[in-house]
């Protein structure tokens, strides 16, 4: 039998990158899985690429209406929820004394405390034995340039995680981090790593990575779907870092 055979799986930030290939791995193992992002074009494409068991809802998670949307169309369609993927996030790369308060906010809103209200208003209609998952990053352990608002926001999911599983135990309920290392997605292009720059910004990066190389999306979406079964049905309160050993160094 499939690992998530019936179970119901939300991924915000599904539409792209480790989302996109967590959504993929999930639905291979039988889930139905909501996906939630920003722009329509990229969530239909994502949604005709995951097949008949995706439904995509868009919006933007820093807007705390878009979670009553996602949760409203679940029990509608589904009824329940058995995995949710805080997935979405961003990162303004700039030293703190160029942060403005809108970059701070928008890091806060989308990575923190879309994370706090996309969950606690998923929360009701989550099953016994559901499996929350935090997309958090190596940054709220390692010190990483010009990343201190970014650091500052997955740090406060790891203590979101850490609390929710004790609050949680009575339901049975697992919350988890998974903190991915340097990963080739296209989130690279968005932090201006251009198409001319790959090859020496890999090789610069694998450089810092004891296994000596990035990340492929698809070996996060493995740890995700591990943190998501009942392979790790002994699991909560737990980072599990899938960063190469670069936060080791």
């Amino acid at each position: 039998m499939s690992k998530l055979s019936g179970k119901v799986a939300v991924v915000t930030g599904g539409n792209s990158g480790i989302g996109l290939a967590a959504a993929k791995a999930f639905v291979a193992e039988g889930a139905r899985v909501v996906i939630v992002g920003r722009r329509a074009p990229a969530v239909e494409a994502a949604v005709a690429e995951l097949g008949a068991a995706a439904h995509g809802v868009v919006g933007d998670v820093g807007d705390l209406s878009t979670h009553e949307r996602v949760a409203s169309e679940i029990a509608a369609r589904f009824g329940a929820i058995d995995i949710y993927m805080a997935n979405a996030g961003m990162n303004n790369i700039e030293p703190s004394p160029a942060v403005t308060p809108a970059s701070y906010d928008a890091q806060f809103a989308t990575n923190t405390r879309a994370v706090f209200f996309g969950v606690t208003r998923a929360l009701p209609l989550m099953r016994e034995g559901a499996s929350i998952i935090l997309t958090g990053s190596i940054a709220s352990a390692k010190v990483l340039e010009n990343h201190a608002v970014y650091a500052g926001t997955k740090a406060a999911i790891g203590a979101f995680a850490r609390n929710w599983a004790l609050e949680l135990k009575a339901r049975r309920i697992r919350v988890n981090v998974l903190s991915p290392g340097p990963t080739d997605t296209p989130i690279l292009e968005k932090l201006g790593v251009s198409e001319a720059d790959r090859p020496a910004f890999e090789q610069g990066m694998a450089s810092a990575i004891p296994l000596g190389r990035l990340a492929k999306a698809d070996e996060l979406a493995r740890a995700a779907l591990f943190l998501a079964g009942d392979d790790s049905r002994f699991i909560t309160g737990m980072d599990l870092r899938v960063d190469g050993g670069i936060a080791l160094n």
